[in-house]
């Protein structure tokens, strides 16, 4: 069975029945290209397990099936980043904190039921700016108080920098939020001031190294109040090569102790044509490198989480696909009414295909534990979701990494790239180049198809690439790559 898929609205109807709609996902591709834990139900309480199992940001398993959304209802901030420069009125920069349009509550209200009609994938509304979703409190608890009641199965979430954190934990559990991101960047106000040029604070304006202490007793504050209230808490850190590369693990020990549930390691997006201040004054990002070897040291602290996409605060879709341009004000009805009746469908499809793909991960067990070679094998898929090798490698804007060994199959990271290959059906020369240069290291290529010339320059730089998997699970493929090529008879592939 091919990938799950955003299915076509002409594909569904309000009487749509969970075959129906599992034959429509078989018949179109996920336009996905992949923030969470890789833990799955058997690594988890039953309880946390079913508070993150439909969640992509907070569940590595869950990104492959469902869908978030953003709505920019909180334009103000309390602080000043030197990564950051909010943008409104912008649809071609991918990066947090940059917007289409601004929302009212109402309006956001009007297109969440709209996507929530049309983009069966979708569980989860956050709030993420452009601004601070806390400092600008009054929209933000609007807005989830009418969509809640409109949508009451819709998890809500918030992403803060921490500064107003403590004033609104008890009315954050008293609305049932029970997903909150908080970025946190440094445990030392010496490494914040390099980071945070002022914040603002019960009515002044703070600068250098007492603004980093005040928004560090904050942050902690607000980790360990939402901590004991039960609330899942992701912590975000932008790592900044050469200013806090090094002090990440003593965030993640610090974070940890406190009770965090994941932390995301995400690299800083840098770029003079952003008008940030660290990118005006040539502050670069981490290699691929850089970004694994931190995560690496970070590796026994809190769960790490390994895929997050960086999303602006209008994002729609699955992770690593945004059809907010397709959902703006202009485009939506006036009035919308909403209509469960394609949500509840497909979350009958998502649960089978779980089961199915469950399945394939045991088969995939069983292949790796029939090796006798202590192997490791490193893998780059390029996936459009779903959890299988689905895409092609023209396609691709990143490449999810994986990891196998006799003791298993571990999702690693990704690996992003400058764009895709494929130009109005042309490959570029210059594209292919940043490619293979992203994949270094890799051992393995499994792609959905692939054209001679770029499979064989691909391979002259010392590459394996396969397009032998396509549409299988994910897991099965690579574990029977492995098995063949470590000595063990492979094992049938998945239906």
């Amino acid at each position: 069975m091919p990938a799950m898929a955003f299915v076509p609205l002409d594909a569904l109807t309000t009487t749509t029945s969970a075959e129906a709609m599992r034959d429509a996902i078989s018949k179109t591709g996920c336009s996905s290209t992949s923030c969470g834990s890789d833990a799955g139900p058997a690594d988890l309480p039953p309880d946390v397990w079913a508070r993150i199992k439909d969640h992509p940001c907070y569940s590595e398993e869950a990104h492959h099936f469902f869908a978030r959304m953003h709505v920019a209802v909180a334009p103000a901030c309390n602080i000043q980043c030197h990564y950051c420069n909010r943008k409104f009125d912008c649809a071609n920069e991918s990066r947090p904190g940059v917007v289409s349009e601004r929302l009212s509550p109402e309006e956001a209200l009007r297109k969440v039921v709209t996507v929530a009609n049309e983009v069966p994938q979708l569980s989860v509304l956050g709030i993420a700016g452009p601004g601070d979703a806390l400092f600008d409190w009054t929209r933000t608890k609007r807005t989830f108080e009418m969509v809640s009641e409109a949508i009451p199965d819709i998890k809500l979430c918030v992403s803060t920098n921490g500064l107003a954190l403590p004033d609104h934990v008890e009315e954050l559990a008293a609305m049932k939020v029970d997903h909150v991101t908080i970025t946190i960047n440094m445990v030392d106000p010496a490494i914040g001031e390099k980071i945070y040029p002022w914040i603002y604070f019960e009515g002044r304006r703070y600068t250098g190294r007492e603004a980093s202490q005040i928004l560090h007793e904050r942050q902690m504050l607000g980790l360990e109040m939402l901590v004991k209230r039960g609330i899942l808490v992701k912590v975000n850190s932008v790592l900044i090569p050469g200013i806090n590369d090094a002090h990440l693990p003593a965030v993640n020990a610090e974070v940890t102790k406190r009770g965090a549930f994941l932390h995301n390691i995400m690299p800083l997006i840098s770029d003079p044509a952003h008008g940030t201040h660290f990118g005006l004054t040539g502050q670069r990002g981490p290699t691929h490198a850089e970004l694994e070897a931190v995560q690496a040291e970070c590796g026994g602290g809190a769960r790490l989480m390994r895929h997050c996409r960086q999303c602006r605060a209008d994002a729609v879709g699955l992770l690593g696909e945004d059809r907010g341009q397709s959902f703006t004000l202009d485009r939506i009805a006036e009035t919308v009414t909403y209509d469960a009746s394609k949500r509840d469908a497909y979350r009958d499809v998502v649960a089978r295909e779980r089961e199915d793909r469950e399945k394939a991960k045991e088969a995939a067990m069983q292949n790796l534990g029939s090796t006798a070679a202590a192997a490791e094998l490193l893998v780059a898929v390029a996936t459009r979701g779903g959890g299988r090798v689905n895409q092609h490698f023209g396609h691709a804007r990143e490449f999810q990494l994986y990891r196998a060994t006799p003791e298993g199959i571990a999702f690693m990271g990704l690996r992003r790239l400058e764009d895709a290959y494929c130009k109005d059906g042309e490959g570029e020369a210059n594209i292919l180049e940043s490619i293979i240069a992203a994949l270094q290291g890799v051992d393995l290529v499994l792609v959905g198809k692939i054209g001679d010339s770029p499979k064989g320059k691909l391979e002259g730089a010392g590459l394996n690439v396969s397009d032998e998997y396509a549409h299988d699970y994910i897991e099965t493929a690579i574990s029977d790559y492995y098995a063949r090529k470590f000595g063990a008879a492979p094992r049938a592939l998945s239906a």
